[in-house]
């Protein structure tokens, strides 16, 4: 990753995976190459939550870097953590929309607990992505996600981020890229709100040079 960044001569950044191996020279040497921020997972079938007593211990090292932390939720598992969302010192991003099924529609509870968290908590993000995983058959042209996507653009334009989720772990129909491109699109019509999502967004958390 590291050498990635390099080669993007300050085009990019990065999100680490760490773990309590990690020394103080380890963490400087990553922020020193663009990286700001950790990520988490939480979700039961990628192993389930991890150690809280570690995860609270790198959060607060990164706090010191001015990272933010990325968080891999499953829906139904999202309001189990009001009290350690609550709790996050630093900018928090809800990855892939809380992996909420687009078939179940804006209206499902889940869904609408990420919303009030993005509408009440100005340190909760969210990315737009993961289309393929969260639409109805796992297939293009995900149609279906289009409403979750505009709903958390409509609450919070200035905390939302994009990605295309490749290489696409674990799926069984790779999708195309093109195609999620072409969705960005159709989430955010209007060209000053994709230049929002796509350039002025990450500056705040990448703080690209």
């Amino acid at each position: 990753m590291i050498d990635a960044i390099r080669h993007g001569d300050g085009r990019y950044a990065g999100v680490a995976m760490i773990d309590r191996s990690y020394t103080d020279d380890d963490l400087a040497h990553l922020h020193a190459n663009q990286v700001r921020g950790t990520r988490f997972n939480f979700v039961a079938h990628l192993g389930g939550a991890p150690d809280l007593d570690e995860f609270w211990t790198l959060v607060h090292r990164v706090a010191d870097l001015d990272w933010h932390i990325v968080l891999h939720f499953d829906a139904n598992d999202f309001a189990h953590y009001n009290d350690l969302l609550d709790a996050m010192p630093v900018p928090y991003i809800i990855d892939h929309m809380a992996r909420v099924p687009a078939a179940a529609g804006v209206a499902q509870e889940p869904f609408q607990q990420l919303l009030h968290r993005l509408r009440t908590d100005e340190k909760c993000w969210v990315k737009i992505s993961c289309a393929e995983r969260l639409t109805h058959g796992k297939v293009a042209p995900f149609d279906d996600v289009i409403p979750l996507a505009q709903a958390i653009l409509d609450t919070a334009p200035e905390r939302v981020l994009w990605g295309t989720d490749w290489p696409h772990p674990n799926m069984q129909t790779m999708p195309d890229e093109g195609h999620l491109l072409n969705l960005l699109a159709r989430f955010a019509p209007d060209e000053t709100l994709r230049n929002q999502v796509l350039v002025d967004n990450p500056q705040v958390l990448y703080d690209f040079h």
